[in-house]
């Protein structure tokens, strides 16, 4: 969601897979710790845990601190280089001139990837780790195929990622060719990178994951794969040049787990040579001019339990072909042209956890092919035609955890059938048609975690029915009428990690004053209000505060970084900036 909290339609659904929940620019792996988020700001062993710090962590952080007094870190044990070596990396204290210390210490992991000016320069203390070195991420650096033929020598890799460095060639992929340990691969984004450059990945006989996403250039290069029989995990998307004649060299690929060839140019005839994939989990076309033909080849693959067709040709025609996909878990329809005669076939799908239909002409009475999906937990109807009278059909899908109802015909009617719904923890009604009074028809749901309630007529009254909800995580009220009367009622709801109250143009300096008690909050988005400098100060005691959003206020990115600087150690996003 936006800064303002603006709602763009028609976006692309999240091109990292049918599955949620990677938020990563690009996904990190390796033989042991790598570091699995963005990098922050320092922070003092005292802070690290509720108890007090070890004496091994004050060592690091000692170190950390007085690095460039140290010329050499060979001499210590290998486990406590790389934990000195991680913590530089994580605080931003590492640079080429102390990065010599760490030369002939055979480290394992070297996690730099998005790590600021690492070039070749670099290179020849990370190959000096020799057979030691394990895995490294270097994406987003500016090392070249110099620097990459550097590591022809570390013969133990096992982990190797290149994204985004976009001055790798296939020359540079040639240095790589004798790595015959690695197990993952990684060359995100690259449009040097051609099809014949792929030559060098023949040899890479142990390859269990593969990720080419983006890789623009790579046509006719998908042939030099096919010895590679312990790949798992193919990702190809946004690779338009891979065309239906690739397909044939994946054929053989007999245990392939994952395959992702979203946005490409596929069609259901290079589908059809997929069909002894017998093992394959997961299948993303999404964007492909793929239409309902090629289910009658997906349902070979009896392992089959994530697909994803959004934005594909499916219409009606074909659709009977869906009762034959039963083993699926996950099945994303979105942004497709079908109707409710489309939902009919899917009533056999049993197995179905995760149904998404965005964007689909589909009405109140295709719920009803839908009430027998009993374990049915995620359902996506946001921008149907779904109103009031067709959620009558799911009030007995007593597993169902999550629905979005963004942009449907629901009213404050409807919410009252979802009441019934024991099991709701996350629901999404993102309309003008919802007021206070079908927030009080949700009075039922204790156990909803997140209640996203953008556009809705709420008022400060109806804000009076929030004390029902004691597990609230997250809350979006943006857009409504609410003034710092109504967020007197938020004071309870002490579990709350997220808060969007965007839009409501009336709130003060006295909102901020009110929530401070909800110490819990990692983000908080009050933009286009009042919130003036003077209301930062009540801030101060949210201490686990990540992302703090107040643009179209009266507040300046200087108060808010002093704010950062004194008070707020885990502040690391936020806006104006």
């Amino acid at each position: 969601m936006g800064g303002i909290c603006s709602r763009k339609r028609g976006q692309e659904v999240n091109e990292e897979g049918v599955r949620r929940g990677i938020t990563r620019k690009y996904s990190k792996s390796g033989s042991s710790k790598w570091l699995g988020a963005s990098f922050g700001r320092p922070v003092e062993p005292e802070t690290r845990k509720n108890g007090v710090p070890s004496l091994l962590e004050l060592c690091i952080y000692k170190i950390s601190q007085d690095v460039d007094r140290y010329k050499s870190f060979s001499l210590l044990p290998r486990d406590l280089s790389q934990q000195i070596f991680d913590e530089l990396v994580y605080t931003e204290r590492l640079n080429y001139e102390n990065m010599q210390a760490f030369r002939d210490c055979a480290l394992q992991d070297l996690c730099l990837g998005e790590y600021p000016e690492v070039d070749d320069k670099w290179m020849d203390v990370i190959s000096s780790q020799g057979s030691s070195l394990l895995s490294v991420d270097l994406s987003g650096s500016n090392v070249t195929n110099i620097g990459v033929g550097l590591l022809k020598d570390c013969s133990n890799l096992q982990a190797l990622a290149f994204n985004f460095c976009d001055l790798i060639s296939d020359d540079g992929l040639r240095h790589i060719s004798g790595l015959s340990n690695l197990t993952t691969l990684s060359f995100k984004r690259n449009n040097k990178i051609k099809g014949e450059g792929m030559r060098a990945f023949s040899n890479l006989v142990n390859l269990v994951k593969l990720d080419m996403e983006r890789c623009s250039e790579i046509q006719g290069g998908l042939v030099h794969l096919k010895g590679l029989k312990k790949l798992e995990s193919l990702n190809l998307r946004c690779c338009k040049c891979i065309t239906d004649s690739d397909m044939v060299s994946l054929a053989g690929l007999s245990n392939l787990k994952e395959l992702q060839i979203a946005s490409s140019a596929v069609t259901d005839a290079g589908i059809s040579y997929l069909k002894d994939l017998r093992k394959l989990v997961l299948l993303n076309l999404e964007g492909c001019r793929v239409t309902a033909i090629c289910l009658g080849t997906i349902s070979a693959l009896v392992a089959l339990l994530y697909l994803n067709l959004s934005r594909c040709c499916i219409t009606d025609v074909g659709s009977e072909k869906f009762r034959g996909v039963k083993s699926l878990k996950v099945l994303n329809l979105g942004f497709n042209n079908i109707t409710d005669a489309c939902l009919l076939h899917l009533r056999g799908l049993t197995n179905l956890e995760s149904l998404n239909l965005d964007s689909c002409g589909i009405g109140d009475e295709g719920m009803a092919h839908l009430s027998g999906l009993s374990k049915l937990r995620n359902l996506e109807l946001s921008d149907t035609e779904v109103g009031s009278s067709g959620l009558r059909h799911i009030t007995g899908l007593t597993t169902l955890e999550s629905i979005n109802l963004s942009f449907t015909l629901v009213s404050d009617g409807g919410l009252k059938k979802l009441s019934k719904l024991a099991s709701l923890r996350s629901l999404n009604v993102d309309s003008r048609h919802i007021s206070d009074a079908g927030l009080s028809n949700l009075t039922g749901l204790t156990g909803l975690t997140s209640l996203d309630l953008f556009g809705a007529r709420i008022t400060d009254y109806g804000t009076n029915f929030l004390s029902h909800f004691k597990n609230l995580q997250s809350l979006e009220i943006c857009g409504g009428a609410l003034t710092d009367a109504g967020v007197q009622n938020f004071k309870g709801l002490s579990s709350m990690t997220l808060l969007n109250i965007s839009q409501n143009s009336a709130l003060t300096d006295k909102t901020l004053e009110i929530i401070s008690g909800l110490t819990q909050l990692a983000s908080l988005n009050v933009s286009n209000s009042r919130i003036t400098d003077g209301g930062l100060k009540h801030l101060k005691s949210l201490k686990n505060l990540r992302t703090l959003t107040l643009e179209s206020c009266r507040v300046t990115a200087a108060e808010i970084r002093k704010l950062q600087s004194t008070d707020l150690p885990n502040l690391v996003s936020f806006r104006p900036e």
